[in-house]
């Protein structure tokens, strides 16, 4: 056995400090490796940058420790049991590497604990102490790892079949919230950290819901004993992370359900959707996962085409789900997807980036976007939930709503059961020609391979829906719903963000009127027909203009006054509004329903 230790004497300085046993070290000397990314980010993180003095010992001889590259280490050989000690410098306020101060302590394992090579299968023990300060004396601990020796939500000794389950249970402590419900027979704890007001109640009967409707749309009995949403609650944030048992949640305070609070507000909705879409994962990522990532490879970047199905697939069934559970209603659905239609379509780079090649590519382009990301690449995320729908709605068509989606996900769960074989590139395909008794790899292909426009009108014609296409409002307009604005009849072809009374340029639009007048993001727009302008009233000289007008832009860059010359192109029409018709009503409500 393996035996961890990992606790903090002083929280405020950040560190960690953790130390392993390890009973019967190599005799030519042990090596050690801490990952270089963590499962469900897809970016190379080197958490081994925060590790700080690693030292070894056999007994009480201290042992020469040789770094191998930037996340490996040799330990001289030790004909006993041999001790490592090192410090974790945790000050990442994220989901997906440790933090820690005097207000709470996180960490995901892939950030605290040396992986002991060649024993990776050993089955490990971690006592996680309750860090000394006095500030801490009330502090509590969540985590879904297995209890050996602690009480509930207390510090203790706990236990992981091996290595790679270790760290896939992340650990919250600190004075947090907990409220607890049970979904399916299953022991579920929403645990709040930070500075909040919320319905808890309310907070656990709607994510009941979300947790049942996931669990019985794969089919009972759920996959894990209990779960965890660990939830840090800050100002402003998003972001959430799947593990097996547990997610890792930030979101902003207002996001929370009020007490008094009846309807479900635009920032509620978008919580609800973030934690439907991590549960879904303990299917679709944490148990169905892409052959390549069997095992993970934590090392270095493990490629695979497949996340337009795994993120793709999940970021369709997230939202749906809601309004298949009652927590939304059909317009509020209708306007979600059209926001994520109205993104696509905003991206000039659909047209240069398909979805399988956004996902090989996530390592380097998704997961490290610049100012011209909207330009040069698609969001496997959004694109891929287009393309579920899609997929969705055509076997819905050929089968008179008899097969669908639905029951391909449940077949890659049922085969998983059986055999627990990953997904290879062409498994989703095969088998939606199979269910469907009909020869769809040419429609998919150009879905998942191509750069094609997604077949959105004719398909959603399907469910008696219309696709209506219209200008951006303004900056705020993300589509969904009509607008109350006049429309525009021309575009600035640049996205804006007041800054210390001037206007800086985040992004420009390839061949759009700024960037053909030679503006660039970073620019700082100070006069526009030497006048000073704001945001607002940029945007309603946009209403006044038509195409063809010119305006002078004086605008910085670096620290260098430049002046352009820019012509007002027409507006574009990508934003979009789904309309419901009394058209194929069954079909759609088979659809949202779930039938």
């Amino acid at each position: 056995m393996i035996r961890y230790q990992i606790t903090s004497h002083n929280p405020v300085t950040h560190y960690f400090n953790v130390q392993i046993l390890i009973e019967n070290p190599e005799p030519d000397g042990q090596c050690l490796r801490l990952p270089n990314w963590i499962p469900g980010s897809y970016m190379i993180r080197d958490f081994a940058k925060n590790l700080i003095t690693l030292k070894a010992y056999c007994g009480d001889e201290q042992l020469a420790v040789t770094q191998l590259d930037k996340s490996n280490w040799r330990v001289a050989p030790c004909s006993r049991a041999l001790r490592v000690e090192y410090l974790v410098y945790a000050r990442d306020l994220s989901v997906r590497a440790a933090h820690l101060d005097h207000t709470h302590g996180y960490y995901n394992g892939t950030s605290v604990f040396l992986e002991v090579l060649g024993q990776s299968d050993t089955t490990c023990e971690v006592l996680i102490e309750k860090p000394s300060a006095d500030y801490c004396e009330k502090w509590k601990l969540a985590t879904t790892l297995k209890p050996i020796d602690a009480e509930p939500f207390g510090f203790g000794l706990y236990q992981a079949e091996n290595y790679d389950e270790l760290i896939d249970h992340p650990v919250e402590m600190g004075e947090f919230g907990q409220i607890h419900f049970e979904a399916c027979g299953v022991p579920h704890d929403i645990i709040l950290s930070g500075q909040y007001r919320c319905d808890e109640a309310r907070l656990a009967q709607d994510l009941k819901s979300v947790c049942e409707h996931h669990i019985r749309f794969f089919g009972e009995p759920a996959p894990m004993d209990t779960y965890q949403f660990l939830v840090m609650v800050v100002g402003d944030g998003y972001a959430g992370l799947e593990h097996r048992a547990s997610t890792s949640l930030i979101c902003s305070r207002d996001s929370l359900p009020q007490p008094g609070e009846k309807e479900v507000s635009e920032s509620y909705r978008t919580f609800l959707g973030l934690c439907s879409h991590e549960y879904f994962h303990t299917w679709n990522v944490k148990r169905i996962k892409p052959a390549a990532y069997q095992p993970y490879a934590l090392q270095q970047e493990v490629y695979s085409e497949l996340l337009w199905a795994f993120e793709g697939i999940t970021s369709y069934y997230d939202d749906l789900a809601l309004v298949r559970c009652g927590l939304i209603d059909e317009t509020s659905y209708l306007e979600l997807l059209a926001q994520t239609m109205t993104r696509i379509q905003r991206g000039l780079g659909r047209t240069r980036q398909s979805a399988a090649e956004s996902s090989f590519n996530t390592w380097t382009r998704f997961y490290q976007q610049d100012e011209n990301a909207q330009n040069a690449i698609v969001s496997y995320y959004a694109k891929g939930a287009l393309i579920a729908l899609c997929i969705d709605l055509k076997m819905r068509e050929l089968s008179e709503s008899s097969v669908s989606l639905d029951d391909v996900m449940r077949q890659l769960w049922l085969t998983w059961c059986d055999t627990g074989a990953g997904v290879e590139v062409d498994t989703i395909q095969n088998l939606v020609c199979a269910l469907v008794d009909n020869d769809l790899l040419d429609f998919m292909h150009q879905l998942i391979d191509t750069t094609g426009e997604l077949p959105l009108d004719e398909l959603m014609a399907v469910v008696g829906i219309d696709v209506l296409r219209r200008p951006a409002a303004n900056q705020k307009d993300k589509g969904g719903k009509p607008a109350t604005d006049p429309l525009p009849a021309v575009e600035l072809g640049a996205f804006l963000k007041e800054r210390e009374g001037c206007l800086e340029i985040l992004r420009v639009d390839e061949g759009g009127a700024a960037q053909l007048s030679g503006l660039s993001a970073e620019d700082t727009i100070v006069a526009v027909n030497g006048l000073k302008q704001t945001l607002a009233q940029i945007e309603q000289q946009l209403k006044l203009a038509q195409p063809g007008d010119r305006w002078t832009v004086h605008a910085f860059r670096r620290d260098e006054l430049h002046r352009f010359e820019l012509s007002l192109a027409p507006a574009q029409r990508h934003t979009i509004e789904l309309v419901p018709a009394e058209k194929h009503k069954q079909h759609r409500q088979a659809w949202l329903k779930g039938r």
